[in-house]
């Protein structure tokens, strides 16, 4: 009994692997000021551990052509946070990554399994289907390359495109900061400098307070007092954080502990994942088809290529997980692990303000022709009753 319930911690505990995400309270910085990034590391709305800074192979700033390496001095850490504490420059777009070092880590068949389908490794998952390997061990090395694209001051610049040579990254092909709510972004996907052809990426986003949703217009729906708001629905993207990580024990990253709570319902034990549906643990419980791929599902092109909706204003984050057959010693399978996170926001041109300002004035009746109308007509009365007292 006692081996059963330790082979089932252990499967839930794969079932929450970390992802890695460099963050910003928002996107949009003044040039010459100071500024903090957020490393997390596990979900995109929780971190769960701290990232030693002997685990980067690599930590950089990009902007206005020039490349800053981070030195030591400019981390802190706060609770299950990383931060990087700099300062802005030029008015620029500006880039940050973090690339980790490979570890190993050793997973008994069930958990393996579990992992894949949690994490949408699905082509892995697949193989090991197909070919009757589910039943197999592994011991795998990962690694993780993450970078953020952020905007300083009103001048952008070609620093988004530029390739930071990490074993995998996303590298957009337009400038995430010329484009608005309602447009599409295509992201080339790169692996050892290459494109990555059919590769699974997601996207999804999390809603900024003020938000627009092109989408939601279209179809004739409020932001306000609408049952479609995300505000107001269960699974808000703002407020849908009941899936923590707070009780069970994962070992994707350093081996630390952290929880796996859930959000109690009055009527039950209901939880839900960056804008999913809520759903019952009564129902789910001991299924093993529970996964965290939420947002939009994607594909690489032949030329590693996925074009990305950008259907609401908010912070914008893509993730993939490449995982492959090892030949190593020791080895069964290898990962690296990419993010990339960006700011969209509703674009209003300085053209179309004006061009609405004189339409506005056109329609309305001219306020300096009321006044000489008014002062024309007192002028008048002013002459008649001067006259008829003569």
């Amino acid at each position: 009994m006692k081996k059963k319930v330790f082979a089932l911690l252990v499967l839930a505990a794969f079932f929450l692997s970390h992802d890695m995400y460099l963050k910003l309270d928002t996107f949009f910085l003044e040039p010459n000021t100071s500024a903090t990034i957020q490393l997390f590391n596990g979900t995109f709305d929780k971190s769960e551990n701290v990232i030693d800074r002997d685990r980067m192979i690599d930590a950089s700033l990009l902007g206005n052509g020039e490349r800053f390496k981070v030195a030591e001095n400019q981390w802190s850490e706060k609770d299950s946070i990383t931060f990087l504490n700099f300062k802005t420059g030029e008015a620029a777009t500006w880039v940050a990554g973090v690339s980790t070092k490979p570890r190993n880590i050793e997973m008994d068949a069930e958990a393996f399994n579990g992992y894949l389908r949690h994490d949408g490794v699905l082509d892995m998952l697949k193989w090991r289907e197909e070919n009757d390997a589910l039943d197999k061990d592994a011991v795998e090395k990962y690694s993780k390359h993450v970078k953020a694209i952020f905007q300083v001051g009103d001048k952008t610049s070609e620093d988004w495109k530029t390739a930071l040579g990490y074993p995998i990254e996303f590298i957009p092909l337009s400038n995430p900061y010329e484009k608005h709510t309602g447009d599409q972004l295509e992201v080339k996907l790169l692996f050892g400098g290459k494109p990555l052809a059919n590769q699974l990426v997601y996207a999804n986003y999390k809603v900024t307070e003020n938000h627009h949703s092109h989408s939601e217009e279209e179809h004739g729906h409020s932001h306000e007092g609408s049952a479609h708001s995300h505000e107001d629905e269960a699974h808000s993207h703002e407020d849908a954080k009941a899936h923590t990580h707070n009780e069970e024990v994962h070992s994707h990253d350093n081996g630390e502990k952290h929880s796996h709570s859930h959000k109690k319902e009055e009527a039950g034990h209901t939880h839900s994942h960056d804008g999913g549906e809520p759903h019952s643990h009564e129902e789910e419980e001991h299924k093993d088809d529970h996964v965290h791929t939420d947002g939009q599902q994607l594909r690489t092109d032949v030329n590693g290529v996925v074009s990305v909706d950008l259907s609401t204003d908010g912070i914008y984050y893509l993730r993939t997980i490449h995982l492959a057959h090892s030949d190593e010693e020791g080895l069964t399978h290898e990962s690296n692990w990419a993010t990339l996170t960006f700011e969209v926001v509703h674009g209003h041109s300085h053209e179309e303000d004006t061009h609405a300002h004189a339409h506005a004035e056109e329609d309305e009746f001219p306020t300096y022709i009321f006044w000489i109308g008014s002062l024309l007509i007192i002028g008048g009365l002013f002459w008649w009753f001067n006259k008829k007292k003569e």
